[in-house]
C-alpha cells in the first residue's frame, strides 16, 4: 500500500490552491510582460501576482496559527478533565477513554487516536509520543514528555497532571499578557512602516524630479576627467554627461522598501507571538502593500 507525501515547504504543506495561485500568478506575470513591457503599470501588475501567489500560503499560516492555539487551549480543557477524573480513582487509560466523548474541537481527531490506541492495548508512553507528534506544538510536547518521564518515574499521575494543567495554563496567560501588551508596539510599526512609504513617494516624485535636473546641470559638465565617473553610476551610460532621471534615481527605493518592509515584519512576529515564522504573514503584508502602493501610484502619476 503506497504512502502518499505531501510536499512541504517552510513548515507548509502545499496543497491544490497554493498551485493554482502560483499558476495564475505566473499567468499574470507572462502576459504583462509579453503586452504591457514598458509600462509603468508592468510593475504594479507584477506586485498584483505576488499577491495572488502568496495569499493561499500567508492564509495557511494565519490558519495554522490559530489551529495551535486552539489546540493549546482545548489540551488545556482536556488536562483539567484528565485530572478530575483521575482524582476521582480512575486510572489514566480508562479516564482518558471516558474523556474522549467531550468536544475539545480541533483536538477531537488527535484525543480519539490517543484512546483508540490505549484501546488496543498500546502503552500510555507510546499513545501519549505519537499524540505530541501529531499535534506538533512545542507547549503540548513540552506536557506530555513531563507526563511520560514522571509515569515512568512511578509518581503520583494526579499530582503530575494537575502541574501540568497549571503550567499550560500559566503559559497561556503569559502568551495572552505579552500579545496585549505588544499590540501598541505592532501598532506603531506599521504606522511608522506608512510614514516611510509616504516619505519615499514625496522623495520619488516631488524631491529628486528636481534634484536630478540639478544634477543633469553638473554632470552636464565636462566630466571627461573623472572617465564618466559619476554621470555613469548614476546616469546607466557610460559616457560623461550623461543626464541622470528621477527614474534612475528612485529605482532602488522599491528594493528598499521590499527589504524594510520583509525584515520588520519577521522582528513584529517576533516581538508579538515570540516566532520568527509568525512574522513572515507581516513581512508578507508590508512587502505587498510597499510594492503595490510604489508602482500603483507611478502607474497613476506617471
Amino acid at each position: 500500500m503506497a504512502i502518499k507525501k505531501n510536499l512541504i515547504i517552510f513548515g507548509i504543506e502545499i496543497k491544490k490552491q497554493h498551485i493554482i495561485s502560483l499558476a495564475v500568478a505566473f499567468l499574470i506575470v507572462a502576459l504583462s510582460f509579453i503586452f504591457l513591457r514598458g509600462t509603468n503599470l508592468l510593475y504594479f501588475l507584477y506586485g498584483i501576482a505576488f499577491v495572488i501567489a502568496g495569499l493561499p500560503f500567508f492564509l495557511s499560516i494565519i490558519t495554522e496559527s490559530n489551529m495551535e492555539k486552539e489546540k493549546e487551549v482545548m489540551f488545556l480543557e482536556f488536562s483539567k478533565n484528565l485530572v478530575e477524573s483521575v482524582k476521582m480513582g480512575t486510572p489514566i487509560s480508562k479516564s482518558i477513554l471516558n474523556v474522549r466523548a467531550k468536544n475539545y474541537g480541533s483536538l477531537n481527531p488527535h484525543i480519539e487516536k490517543l484512546a483508540n490506541q490505549i484501546s488496543l492495548g498500546i502503552p500510555i508512553n507510546y499513545a501519549f509520543e505519537t499524540f505530541a507528534r501529531d499535534i506538533r506544538s512545542p507547549v503540548i510536547l513540552r506536557a506530555v514528555n513531563i507526563i511520560r518521564e514522571s509515569e515512568k518515574a512511578g509518581g503520583e499521575i494526579e499530582d503530575i497532571l494537575e502541574s501540568v494543567a497549571k503550567s499550560v495554563a500559566q503559559i497561556d496567560q503569559l502568551k495572552k499578557e505579552r500579545s496585549a501588551a505588544m499590540h501598541t508596539l505592532v501598532v506603531q510599526g506599521y504606522i511608522i512602516f506608512l510614514i516611510f512609504i509616504v516619505i519615499m513617494l514625496i522623495m520619488q516624485f516631488k524631491i529628486l524630479p528636481i534634484t536630478s535636473g540639478l544634477g543633469g546641470a553638473q554632470l552636464g559638465g565636462d566630466t571627461s576627467s573623472m572617465g564618466g565617473g559619476f554621470g555613469g553610476i548614476l546616469g546607466g551610460g557610460g559616457g560623461g554627461g550623461q543626464k541622470a532621471t528621477a527614474e534612475e534615481l528612485t529605482r532602488p527605493f522599491i528594493w528598499l522598501l521590499i527589504v524594510q518592509g520583509f525584515f520588520a515584519g519577521l522582528v513584529i512576529g517576533k516581538l508579538s507571538e515570540g516566532k520568527i515564522k509568525s512574522g513572515i504573514k507581516h513581512s508578507f503584508i508590508l512587502t505587498a502593500l510597499s510594492f503595490l502602493i510604489l508602482t500603483g501610484t507611478k502607474a497613476v502619476l506617471g
